[in-house]
């Protein structure tokens, strides 16, 4: 096992991360632009090393500062987090080169996966079922419009070297695609240096279901069971959780058995999570992976009761996993709820500021994992996710109604600040969302029906 490891990130991740190493007798290293000098990740770690100014580009996203704060305080193993260079195989590369262990897949195997054409492609050879797509980059608009008269709108138009939900749009009609096309090229350019796109299929009335996977050296591989991840806005999931309502045993377990034989396939060693979109006759089909830790794994966590931090970092260093199918069976149901300082009633817009009153739930079976606390100050320059409560019980049902009552606990309050509490909360009582048979239109079609976020 490692001695100290880094953690190339911020916010509440960071924190979560340093606080299972601490468990597990590791030390910590925290890395911090100019904005977060004086943050609870810095406080907490054994060390902390300032690596640029507030700009991401020139601090977290910053391989060679990272790289120099490896190197200034001897940590043999870097963990990423998730966003920022998590998924990055160039960073992932420089760190082997360095004799630095990256916790996460080997590069080639980030490579592979990130590009989501290839990907497809990796997938489509291992038997995972997909939906009709470009079958590669389109490289021209004229391109893009055969392919959509081949496949039939609605299309999404996706970023090949995208992720997170960002840099893909959809063209419902054929006019609107050229427009769509062009900017989803412009999209990726700006946010991935890379403008190529691919086109697939948009189905309707989907679900967004993924299954976590840990993968070892040794040619072993489990799934930890599925979350559904449908509530989102633009894309980025707001509202998570496990088991996924409604899914039959035996759709469960396809999925499952197709999850971890497509890690095996691509090759991936550590924690991966395998997105399939899921119709209403319960086919399901292949999205991409996020080789790296997701957001939201702490409600699989809770179910499981398996550290997956921990399990990151097992397979590292290279042990082999201890777990089988016996030591992970999921118990009761758990919701997650992401707090973002954003306004739900000016199309999510973000609101920077300072906290003068942050309280967080507390109570049975309520996990709160944030980096905030009174007085501190929410930057412009990163997410602006505030914390993450999840909730448990014997079921869903009583997952959801202990969720309710945590956030009608939450008090936050500061100049400009607005949080999207009420909006989650209305997730909540919504009738789909309250039988379990919503679908990623649920937040679109509640916004549309009442005019308001609120």
């Amino acid at each position: 096992m490692f001695t100290k490891v880094l953690i190339a990130n911020r916010g509440e991740i960071a924190l979560r991360v340093a606080r299972t190493c601490r468990e597990l007798g590791i030390a910590t290293v925290a890395v911090y632009s100019t904005a977060d000098r004086d943050s609870t990740v810095t406080a907490f770690a054994d060390e902390s090393v300032h690596i640029g100014p507030p700009p991401a580009g020139r601090s977290y996203l910053s391989a060679p500062a990272l790289v120099e704060a490896v190197r200034r305080t001897g940590a043999d193993a870097v963990h990423p987090g998730y966003g920022f260079l998590s998924e990055d195989p160039d960073f992932a590369e420089v760190c082997a080169e360095e004799g630095i262990v990256f916790v996460g897949p080997d590069w080639p195997v980030l490579e592979r996966l990130g590009d989501k054409a290839s990907a497809r492609e990796l997938m489509l050879s291992a038997g995972l079922p997909l939906l009709p797509g470009s079958g590669g980059v389109c490289a021209t608009e004229a391109e893009c419009l055969r392919t959509a008269a081949r496949l039939g709108l609605p299309v999404i138009v996706k970023a090949v070297a995208g992720g997170g939900g960002r840099g893909m749009a959809i063209a419902r009609d054929e006019a609107s695609l050229p427009a769509v096309y062009r900017e989803t090229r412009a999209t990726a350019q700006s946010l991935y240096g890379d403008g190529r796109v691919y086109v697939e299929r948009y189905l309707d009335g989907a679900r967004h279901v993924e299954i976590q996977v840990l993968a070892d050296r040794h040619g072993n591989a489990l799934a930890l069971g599925d979350r559904d991840c449908s509530v989102q806005r633009r894309h980025q999931k707001l509202v998570e959780e496990t088991p996924a309502p409604g899914l039959s045993p035996a759709t469960r377990e396809a999925m499952a058995l197709a999850a971890v034989h497509g890690v095996r396939t691509a090759g991936l060693v550590g924690a991966a999570t395998v997105e399939f979109l899921v119709d209403s006759d319960e086919n399901f089909y292949f999205l991409e992976v996020n080789a790296r830790l997701q957001v939201e794994h702490p409600v699989t966590e809770m179910v499981t009761g398996v550290d997956i931090v921990e399990q990151q970092l097992r397979l590292a260093a290279g042990e082999p996993l201890t777990l089988g199918e016996q030591d992970v069976r999921g118990r009761g149901a758990a919701v997650e709820c992401r707090l973002n300082a954003e306004d739900p009633d000016r199309d999510f817009r973000a609101t920077p500021g300072t906290l003068e009153v942050f309280h967080l739930p507390g109570g049975p079976f309520t996990r709160v994992d944030t980096h905030c606390v009174p007085g501190a100050t929410i930057s412009p320059y990163y997410d602006p996710l505030l914390a993450k409560i999840v909730t448990w019980g014997v079921d869903r049902r009583a997952a959801l109604r202990r969720m309710d009552r945590a956030l009608a606990e939450v008090r936050i309050e500061g100049p400009g600040v607005s949080v999207n509490t009420a909006l989650l909360r209305r997730v909540l009582a919504d009738p789909d969302f309250a039988a379990g048979t919503y679908s990623t239109a649920l937040l679109t079609e509640m916004l549309t029906a009442s005019g308001s976020a609120r």
